[in-house]
């Protein structure tokens, strides 16, 4: 089939449009894994999809074209056309049904990435990259975009098991309601249970307030903590989501321990782990720390990080050409 050459741009004024599903594409085959995952993302939602390169080069004022010297097909401009038709290839023949669209942004990958998350309900990128998006998840430039991207964003790991749960790590705090929403979102167009998992220690957790507010109160590192009082805690997390779900079968499960280690073995059987940018207690700053890179380096499952900033908005840039 022709495949019409992307175009470069560089970051442009935004116009409405709404269900979009985007995934960053590099040509790595951690990012083209990232695609089919986009693609069955995008179905799902019933979404449109569209495959992001972020292309460096231009902004750096080297020959896009073929060198003398090389072959005609030669040269950057020529290998950016490839490796994003061949993911435009990938997701349709993944998802046939699903309207893919294309588009080459002049820039790096997180000012890219970040500014495409404007437009979309969920952002798909890959584990590991090469080209505009090497280094991806080896340093803060994902753990960045999980806390500050403007919707969801889902880190494609080991292929999901189709017919395990959606983890939610619950942490009890304002900035997990997002993750709290996107889980039982997903959870209800997956047709798949939800397990809300919330780790707590003896010495990590808030004790409750004294029953007479005139007696004097403060909440030390160091309280003790009691399993009702986290129950309590996670039942509050979850309020209100079960009436507007109501398919969704849901477990609480309290783990006495280690947040990573709790969800990292709870990642071994789910489709999908569902965290948020901060947490209390056992999640604490889930994404912006420790525990965010080990998540994104060891989960058995992809990983969705919701940030605190609002949902995507529906916004593209204007001028694009698709």
């Amino acid at each position: 089939m022709p495949y019409a050459n992307p175009p470069v741009q560089h970051l442009l004024p935004t116009v409405i449009v709404s269900g979009l599903v985007v995934v960053g594409v590099d040509g790595s085959a951690s990012s083209l894994a990232a695609v089919e995952v986009a693609a069955w993302e995008a179905r799902l939602r019933g979404a449109g999809l569209r495959a992001v390169h972020a292309f460096v080069w231009p902004a750096m004022h080297v020959p896009l074209g073929p060198s003398a010297l090389g072959p005609p097909d030669g040269g950057l401009q020529n290998m950016v056309d490839r490796l994003v038709a061949e993911a435009v290839e990938r997701a349709r023949t993944v998802a046939p049904e699903v309207d893919v669209s294309h588009v080459v942004v002049t820039g790096e990958p997180l000012t890219v990435l970040e500014a495409q998350s404007r437009a979309a309900e969920l952002v798909v990128v890959g584990s590991r990259g090469m080209g505009g998006f090497v280094g991806l998840l080896v340093g803060s430039t994902a753990v960045h975009l999980a806390a500050h991207g403007r919707c969801p964003v889902l880190v494609v790991r080991e292929t999901p098991h189709s017919d395990g749960p959606v983890v939610l790590g619950v942490g009890g705090s304002a900035a997990g309601r997002r993750a709290v929403d996107f889980a039982f979102a997903d959870a209800a167009l997956r047709q798949a249970p939800l397990v809300a998992l919330h780790t707590w220690t003896t010495w990590n957790a808030p004790m409750p307030g004294p029953q007479d507010p005139s007696e004097p109160y403060a909440n030390p590192p160091g309280a003790l903590a009691e399993e009702e009082e986290e129950e309590r805690l996670l039942s509050e997390a979850l309020a209100g989501r079960q009436e507007r779900y109501p398919g969704v079968v849901v477990e609480h499960r309290l783990v006495h321990g280690g947040t990573r280690e709790a969800l990292i073995e709870a990642s071994r059987s789910a489709q999908l782990l569902v965290v948020g940018a901060r947490g209390r207690g056992g999640f604490a700053g889930l994404l912006l720390g420790s525990v965010s890179q080990a998540l994104l380096h060891h989960a058995h499952c992809p990983v969705a990080g919701c940030g605190e900033r609002g949902a995507g908005s529906g916004e593209r840039g204007a001028g694009e050409r698709h």
